[in-house]
C-alpha cells in the first residue's frame, strides 16, 4: 500500500497504535498476572492521553469532515467514529486480560479498516488540493511519539 503523502501523519500514528498492540499482546502471554495486566493497562492509558485521543480528534475534526464535504456521506466513516467512542469506553475499564485483548483486538481491526479501506479510497478520489490542504493541516497539528 502505497499511502499518499497527505496521509503521512495519521499512518505513523497508526503504526505506532499497531506496535502498541503488539507489546500488549506480548506482554499479556509471557504474563497475565494481576501485577502485568496493571503495568500493560497503564502503558494504554498513557498512549491514549498522549497520542490515540489526539489522533481520534485529527481524524473526526479534519479528515472526516474533509471526506463527507467532497465524497458524501460514508457509512464507514460513521463506523470508525463508533469505533473511536468504544475504543474510549475499552480504555476506561482496563482491569483484567480479557478487557486489554479486547482494546488491542477493536484498536488492530480499527486501524486496518481505516489504512486498507478509507485511506485507499480517498487517496483515489479526493482532489489534489483537498489531500494537500489536509496533509498540510495534519503535519502542524499531529503528535510525534517517539517508542
Amino acid at each position: 500500500m502505497l499511502r499518499d503523502r497527505s496521509l503521512h501523519p495519521l499512518s505513523h500514528q497508526h503504526q505506532h497504535g499497531l506496535a502498541l498492540c503488539v507489546v500488549v499482546d506480548r506482554g499479556l502471554r509471557q504474563d497475565s498476572s494481576p501485577k502485568n495486566v496493571a503495568t500493560l493497562a497503564k502503558k494504554i492509558r498513557d498512549s491514549f492521553e498522549i497520542e490515540l485521543r489526539h489522533h481520534f480528534d485529527l481524524e473526526e475534526r479534519l479528515l472526516f469532515p474533509a471526506v463527507r464535504e467532497h465524497l458524501g456521506e460514508m457509512p464507514l466513516v460513521d463506523e470508525l467514529v463508533a469505533e473511536h467512542r468504544k475504543m474510549e469506553r475499552l480504555a476506561a475499564r482496563l482491569k483484567a486480560p480479557a478487557d486489554l485483548k479486547a482494546l488491542v483486538a477493536t484498536l488492530r481491526g480499527h486501524i486496518r479498516t481505516e489504512e486498507r479501506e478509507l485511506f485507499e479510497d480517498i487517496q483515489q478520489r479526493l482532489p489534489r488540493e483537498v489531500l494537500d490542504r489536509l496533509g498540510r493541516a495534519l503535519e502542524a497539528e499531529a503528535v510525534r511519539v517517539c517508542l
